[in-house]
């Protein structure tokens, strides 16, 4: 490839991004499974080591099929650089934790993902890092969270499970104005329906388990932000505690950024039509999508969203034991606690993605006994209409 930079649009950057060829010129992405490299001579390890000679030296700190996906990512992101992490809560639990140290404060949106709420919660407070949980639809909330310890503010939009929506450039506004830097999980947007670095966020964080392998085959994550910050606080980090992302699944999910348009696009519109469809039966008490005019932070969505999403939270009437009977009555849509991939999944938060949190936060987060999470796959629409139509039909 040239390295002359391109003006592509997203489907181009993810089909040719980044690619580095051998001296064999393949057509797709090589695999390197390799754990070390070869010099020619101990000076040029040495002057590798150094950094003064560009080159790979170990694959836990950077390997070439790895340097691609990391380098396809930031051309879709509009990201300086990246670092690619064996799972998603690899890559936020480093995100977090290289930026701040004993006697920081962390301030955090209250509406996260259970092992996110873990990290913040549980493991900082181990470290001496101070953490608030606010409500993050409401930036007063985060003001008066702030301390003069605050270093770094954390949240998802939309969350998980309730897509509440955040509002970045505000929560953004207010870290730069006291020296913080803002985190951004934005698994449920893609990097396709929500750019938080362009919204002011500083930091961006993935699970590319989800939407970017989107075919249910391998776990993955990545940390995307300016080069600055990857140096000076990330570099380290990831080198020497070893989150590193392997070889082969960095192949995998380059093959799946090949048709992330593609499956986003067909999953967002199906998932808004499933939508207006169960808003509309009278066994569900609540349907929250980021599509509809209905949604709680609708003007939100329409400001710093170009898209819906492919996630459905809705409310059973009949708390758990109907969230249960609708669940076993699907035959296309499969019970599965993953999201983002070709086949549909649905869960149950309480039981599952949520249920190390007390009754009393997930009321608070508005997860219920009848809450449930759809992620929508790539099946054709009528079909999985059908199938939630006679599920519901069947669950009276």
């Amino acid at each position: 490839m040239s390295s002359k930079k391109r003006n592509w649009k997203p489907q181009t950057a993810l089909v040719h991004g980044g690619t580095l060829r051998s001296g064999f010129g393949e057509t797709s992405e090589a695999m390197y499974l390799t754990q070390g490299y070869v010099y020619q001579t101990a000076q040029a390890a040495e002057a590798r080591f150094k950094g003064e000679e560009p080159g790979f030296i170990y694959s836990r700190y950077a390997n070439p099929t790895v340097d691609m996906f990391e380098k396809r990512m930031c051309a879709l992101e509009g990201a300086e650089d990246a670092r690619a992490t064996a799972s998603g809560m690899a890559a936020v639990t480093a995100a977090l934790l290289c930026s701040v140290k004993a006697g920081d404060h962390i301030v955090a949106a209250r509406a996260l993902f259970g092992s996110c709420r873990w990290v913040v919660e549980t493991l900082a407070p181990r470290y001496g890092i101070e953490a608030t949980l606010v409500d993050g639809t409401d930036i007063a909330n985060w003001e008066k969270a702030v301390r003069p310890n605050t270093k770094l503010f954390f949240l998802e939009s939309p969350t998980n499970p309730t897509l509440e929506v955040v509002d970045i450039a505000a929560v953004a506004a207010l870290a730069n104005s006291i020296g913080a830097r803002l985190v951004v999980d934005n698994v449920f947007a893609t990097p396709l329906q929500q750019k938080p670095l362009q919204l002011g966020a500083h930091i961006v964080v993935y699970s590319a388990t989800k939407h970017i392998d989107g075919q249910g085959r391998c776990l993955g994550g990545v940390i995307l932000s300016d080069k600055k910050w990857i140096d000076e606080n990330l570099h380290d980090y990831f080198r020497h505690t070893g989150p590193s992302l392997s070889p082969f699944n960095a192949w995998t999910l380059l093959k799946g950024l090949e048709t992330l348009p593609l499956r986003v696009r067909q999953q967002t519109e199906s998932a808004g039509k499933i939508a207006d469809f169960l808003a509309e039966q009278p066994q569900i008490a609540r349907v929250i999508y980021p599509g509809r005019a209905d949604h709680p932070q609708a003007e939100i969505v329409k400001k710093q969203m170009s898209g819906g999403s492919t996630l459905i939270c809705l409310d059973v009437k009949g708390g758990k034991q109907a969230a249960f009977a609708l669940q076993n009555a699907l035959d296309i849509v499969l019970i599965s606690n993953n999201l983002g991939d070709a086949k549909s999944l649905i869960t149950h938060p309480a039981t599952t993605t949520h249920k190390n949190l007390s009754e009393e936060a997930r009321a608070e987060l508005g997860i219920g006994p009848g809450t449930l999470r759809l992620s929508v796959g790539l099946e054709d629409t009528d079909d999985l209409l059908e199938d939630i139509a006679q599920a519901l039909k069947g669950a009276k």
